[in-house]
């Protein structure tokens, strides 16, 4: 499952491809924060963003380019900036994170219930053993410090006290699956896909189970 991961870049030419579904119109509009993974810029969820943004959604970036770990000063940076902008949107802001950047809103939903409306999960490592995927490694020789030892206070496994989704996939060579899945208790619900990791923001199958979810009030 590791080696499927290399062929992320033929996703999109898969795209091209297949026969794409209409993007129906969101009931109600949401704003939406895209966290990054690991290791990733936010160019790599750019794709997800537009067709959020063909629904009717407004989509922001966490506003700090690669995810590089999540170091003290990078979750303050993204905390003031999910607390301006729900400021200014006046509303509750729905926080989607892939991979570490959906361990990241888990914590950031915990912070403020107030101005998150809900947190989706993609392939993201909360449940059991930080060390349950292919990347802890490289995570810490590149953050600084030991993958079950952020530099602020965490608990990845506890569920944020707002609606919180855990879209998985068996196929994932990066996290494993019951990692990303979790535990009842740990989410209020589990979807599961058949992408690979990096499908999480690259395929149709994925979009479709997020605007699903953005639609599910």
């Amino acid at each position: 499952m590791l080696l499927a991961e290399f062929g992320w870049p033929l996703l999109p030419v898969e795209r091209m491809f297949s026969k794409s579904a209409e993007i129906e119109t969101a009931a109600i509009p949401k704003t939406v924060m895209l966290l990054p993974g690991f290791g990733a810029h936010p160019v790599r969820m750019r794709w997800m963003a537009r067709e959020l943004e063909k629904a009717g959604h407004t989509v922001k970036r966490w506003g700090q380019g690669y995810n590089l770990g999540a170091t003290e000063d990078r979750f303050r940076k993204v905390e003031e900036r999910l607390i301006a902008l729900a400021d200014r949107v006046e509303e509750p802001i729905v926080l989607v994170g892939w991979s570490l950047g959906g361990v990241m809103a888990r914590e950031l939903a915990k912070a403020h219930p107030n101005i998150v409306g809900k947190v989706v999960t993609l392939g993201s490592p909360f449940s059991g053993n930080p060390r349950a995927n292919n990347g802890w490694r490289a995570y810490q020789a590149i953050a600084g410090h030991r993958v079950d030892e952020p530099e602020f206070e965490a608990n990845p496994s506890e569920k944020p006290p707002v609606e919180t989704v855990a879209l998985w996939s068996p196929r994932d060579g990066i996290v494993h699956p019951r990692s990303a899945c979790g535990r009842p208790g740990e989410r209020d619900r589990a979807v599961a896909l058949r992408c690979t990791h990096m499908g999480f923001v690259l395929t149709r199958e994925a979009v479709t189970a997020v605007l699903s979810e953005l639609d599910a009030d």
